[in-house]
């Protein structure tokens, strides 16, 4: 992860401000933002955005920090499968719905399995790409949780590609990021991706 974290809403801009910028975009569109139905537009649409772009308001690693020694010795893959998300296309800001499957191969510690599905969704809630996402996800879990290996895939529907453009429906795209043991050995790796395409 070499990019710099993503800032917080600035301060200096409101709600207000989005709300004004919506008005900008029906006006744009060619509505008048003044009609009865388009009046409480503004206020919904910023009030769904402050929602839908929570993860910048987030630290994703902070939700793994508390983690569980005693596992009965369990030393075998970790999956949460089809965690279900919707993230925004960052070159069009048109919703990205898929789901992430995410695995790791615990070292001496596990984490509660509410935790990945938060931090799927604390990446998820920004401007984002499916690929840099999915090295996120996986590079987050293997920072914290230090394992012996970290799998994460991604499968997901993009707005972009399938409502305008090359008007391409049910086209979805795969991403996947593996590390260590996951990535290295083939008899993990296998077990892994057998276990996702179930």
């Amino acid at each position: 992860m070499t990019d710099a974290p993503p800032t917080a809403p600035s301060a200096r801009l409101t709600q207000a401000d989005a709300e004004a910028a919506v008005r900008t975009l029906i006006e744009w569109a060619g509505d008048n933002p003044d009609r009865e139905g388009l009046l409480e537009t503004p206020a919904r649409v910023a009030r769904s955005y402050r929602e839908l772009f929570s993860g910048y308001e987030t630290d994703p690693l902070s939700y793994l920090e508390k983690t569980f020694e005693e596992t009965g010795g369990y030393d075998q893959l970790v999956v949460l499968k089809d965690i279900r998300f919707v993230s925004f296309c960052e070159h069009h800001m048109l919703p990205v719905v898929g789901r992430a499957h995410v695995a790791y191969l615990p070292t001496d510690r596990v984490v509660g399995i509410s935790k990945l599905a938060r931090v799927v969704r604390g990446f998820a809630r920004r401007l984002q790409i499916q690929e840099k996402m999915t090295a996120e996800i996986a590079e987050a879990i293997q920072t914290v949780l230090k394992p012996q290996g970290v799998g994460v895939v991604i499968e997901a529907e993009h707005s972009c590609m399938t409502l305008r453009g090359v008007n391409a429906p049910g086209a979805s795209l795969t991403t996947s990021h593996l590390i260590g043991v996951v990535r290295d050995d083939p008899r993990t790796r296998e077990e892994f991706l057998r276990l996702v395409r179930r």
